[in-house]
């Protein structure tokens, strides 16, 4: 039988009466005399009351209660439990010691704190509020899964805890054999945690590993597990490179304020100096922002060829923030600028990278509505080069004034809105966009020695307003057809600014405007078909679009337009230009076959065929703009090539993916992308092909054809071995490749890789790296890389 017993602010109030009824059946069930139930009821809410908190409620149960007047004890027997202001003591006996005001659990004790942790020993003393205690061989389980195991531990006022002959780890699962050492430990003569200051210091420690001592650490010091900020130093990494020398970084974390804090980072190199780097963060009621820079002076710049990374200053600086102007709206950044292109990937370990432009953007939106204005400015990381080959009489070489050539675009204004109420009984929305580019080099090449240029972007300073307002509406036949009438009207005005003379392109006037009015109309009619496994619908799919000719083409500057890709995600497009300085013309129709297959054993399998026909009025993808990218693209001819796709999962690890484009002649292949994963057993694989054919209009003469695969093996529970490799079929060789062994478990890890790059454009035929990493949860990641080791 287990009795209850309650004490809270009211009981100790009211002691005379609620204690009685309470001792009363306590001593009732120990065979106690009844007489003298007042006096034990005072006693005991004096014993147990002194130094109580007494908002607190304690809740005493056990299979017996005795109070021994001779030693002044109470004493509790049998699966005993006793909750205090959210802390829990279990045993098989508890004394109350009211003399010494203390209470001593024995018998398979389990302290739970009230912040989560577990002590488990035979035997422990603490004081009557908990907030002193003392026992030996204990242990003591956190709730980040840390582990202390001491020959005696005692802690007191409620704050520190003084462990004695102790070790630290992280617990897992269980070791088998059970005896078997975990596999990383910190033992110490003294470990002391104060949990106000929430900090754990060892004294005269050692980290082992299954056991066997590997480190002697004097003194060591680390936040406890529940700890998210703390200054401190963090886990130093390792550098050898054949340019750099050796290194290590020494990352020292600031934590400032609960609103901001920085890193900074110090990494002297054995032949280039002292690499610096410093990131600066913090948060506000609207949003936050960083800060980042680094640098260094070189002392041996002559190791780098390329443009300006043989200088003795080379760094860069970065910004990032995200700030909620209201409750629709965000203003944000991120901007970086950098002393030389090949920064960042001399000096990889900067906390911070440079691969996206920088950008200035502000967002709003709604339910129905969304604005949003960005800037943007390109640094690029590639070097200039040489090659004459393409070179366009008149302009600056092909591989020069990479730099120079690049964009600046302010603004870039995107505004979309969809009406609430129907209009004709369809959807009625409006899309706008305004863009302003400047460019102060002309970016030309020619495919035919010279003669002919060709632009991927004319300087001066051009801008674009465009405005398209779209209506469509679904109607379900009564045989489950579905028609979809659909109509739009698109408006541009271009402002023209170019000062180089010798781009004859352009129509010489400031002011150029441009419509394209159009209707169409969608249908599609699905055949389903059930069966005994599964079902299959069959769907013939239809889309016509009438409009005039596109004008002005060849005569506008092409920034945003430039990548055409015809395949079955395009197939369906109204306009399968990928931005709007084009507008694609003429009357349309694409066609295409949708096949779906669903079985109850978990297989689906999905394909789509079709083409595309232009019926009448100009093609505009057969006239040639500024560029001339369209004459490659497949659509070129009134009877576009053929595109299809295919997905298929397995639902049983394999899934497969593919996309493709045939010649509409004799069906040979143009453009192909597959992708199949896999994950069967202990194996998990990745493989992509890509195929590409020969693109003359853009100087692309030989086809391109690549396969890239990965792949990792569980060798046991939390060994693998990983791979990987891409390979260029077209002249068999390969581009990259890599070979890894790695160990993985919830409080350790570590790998080994070795890699391979013959992509990279910075002087070195192979690019080599060996990297190591060892990750300790709760202390903290090291790694060494190789850099490039050529």
């Amino acid at each position: 039988m287990s009795v209850p017993f309650f004490l809270n602010k009211e009981i100790l109030a009211n002691r005379g009466k609620l204690l009685a009824a309470a001792s009363a059946i306590a001593i009732a069930i120990s065979f106690a005399p009844h007489a003298i139930v007042g006096s034990v009821a005072q006693d005991l809410a004096q014993g147990l009351g002194t130094n109580l908190d007494p908002s607190a409620e304690l809740i005493l149960e056990s299979n017996e209660i005795t109070y021994d007047f001779d030693r002044d004890l109470i004493v509790a027997n049998g699966n005993v439990q006793v909750f205090y202001d959210d802390n829990t003591v279990q045993a098989q006996q508890i004394v109350f010691d009211r003399k010494s005001g203390q209470l001593k659990a024995n018998g398979n004790v389990i302290f739970i704190e009230a912040n989560g942790n577990v002590v488990r020993t035979s035997e422990l003393t603490l004081s009557e509020d908990f907030s002193q205690g003392f026992a030996n061989a204990l242990q003591i389980d956190t709730t980040r899964r840390t582990r202390f195991i001491a020959e005696k531990a005692e802690r007191e006022n409620s704050n520190v805890t003084t462990i004695t002959n102790g070790v630290y780890t992280v617990y897992t699962r269980a070791t088998n054999p059970p005896t078997k050492p975990p596999l990383w430990r910190v033992r110490a003569e003294k470990i002391i945690h104060n949990q106000q200051e929430k900090v754990i210091r060892f004294e005269n420690a050692a980290f082992e590993v299954y056991g066997k001592p590997i480190a002697w650490l004097p003194y060591l010091s680390m936040p406890d597990p529940t700890v998210t900020r703390k200054s401190g130093f963090l886990m130093p990494n390792g550098i050898v490179n054949d340019k750099l020398g050796y290194g290590v970084t020494v990352p020292y974390y600031w934590a400032l304020s609960p609103y901001y804090d920085a890193t900074t980072t110090v990494t002297p190199l054995t032949n280039q100096g002292l690499f610096t780097d410093v990131q600066y963060r913090q948060s506000f009621s609207s949003g936050n922002i960083s800060v980042s820079a680094a640098g260094i002076y070189q002392t041996n710049p002559n190791e780098f060829t390329t443009n300006r990374a043989n200088e003795r200053i080379r760094g860069a600086v970065s910004s990032t923030a995200s700030f909620s102007l209201a409750r629709d709206w965000t203003l944000g950044w991120n901007v970086t600028y950098k002393s030389d292109r090949a920064f960042f990937n001399d000096y990889s370990m900067a906390s911070f990278g440079g691969g996206d432009p920088s950008e200035i953007y502000l967002e709003g939106n709604s339910e129905r509505n969304a604005l949003s204005v960005r800037a943007y400015a390109f640094q690029i990381s590639q070097a200039d080069y040489t090659d004459s080959e393409f070179d366009a009489d008149g302009f600056s070489p092909v591989g020069s004034s990479l730099q120079t050539k690049q964009p600046f675009v302010l603004p870039v204004a995107d505004y979309d809105y969809v009406f609430a109420d129907p209009i004709f009984a369809g959807e009625l929305s409006l899309t706008a966009n305004f863009t302003t580019l400047t460019r102060d080099e002309t970016d030309a090449f020619s495919v035919d020695g010279g003669t002919t240029a060709k632009f991927r972007g004319i300087d001066g300073t051009f801008s674009r307003a465009s405005i398209e307002s779209e209506w469509r509406k679904t109607i379900i036949g009564p045989l489950g057809q579905s028609f979809t009438p659909f109509a739009y009207a698109r408006g541009d005005l271009f402002f023209l600014a170019s000062p180089d003379a010798d781009v004859t392109a352009l129509s010489g006037e400031t002011l150029v405007g441009r419509a394209m009015p159009a209707v169409g109309l969608e249908y599609r009619y699905p055949f389903i078909a059930t069966f005994n496994g599964g079902n299959q619908i069959l769907e013939p799919m239809a889309q016509i679009v009438a409009r005039p000719n596109e004008q002005h083409i060849g005569e506008l500057p092409n920034d945003d337009a430039q990548s055409i890709v015809f395949d079955t995600t395009t197939l369906f497009d109204y306009d399968k230009f990928s931005g709007f300085d084009r507008a694609e013309g003429g009357t349309r129709l694409n066609v295409g076959l949708n096949y779906k297959l669903q079985l109850d054993g978990g297989y689906y399998l999905s394909g789509l065929f079709g083409r595309s026909y232009q019926l009448a009025g100009d093609n505009s993808y057969a006239i040639p703009d500024i560029l001339g990218a369209t004459e490659d693209s497949g659509l070129a001819s009134d009877l576009s090539d053929y595109v299809g796709s295919l997905y298929l999962d397995t639902q049983y690890g394999v899934k497969l993916g593919a996309q493709a484009r045939f010649d509409k002649d004799d069906l040979t292949v143009s453009r192909l992308q597959a992708q199949a994963t896999a994950i069967y057993g202990p194996v998990v694989s990745n493989l992509a092909y890509a195929f590409l054919d020969a693109q003359p209009d853009v100087g692309i003469d030989d086809p391109r054809e690549e396969l890239l695969g990965s792949a990792s093996l569980r060798l046991e529970e939390n060994w693998r071995l990983f791979g990987s490799m891409r390979y260029d079929l077209e002249n068999s060789n390969v581009v990259q490749n890599g070979l890894g062994l790695g160990y993985d478990d919830e409080g350790f890890s570590l790998s080994v890789s070795y890699a391979e790059d013959r992509s990279r454009n910075d002087g070195d035929q192979v690019n080599r790296t060996l990297f190591f990493r060892v990750g300790l949860r709760t202390i903290g990641n090291t790694q060494v890389s190789s850099g490039a080791l050529n």
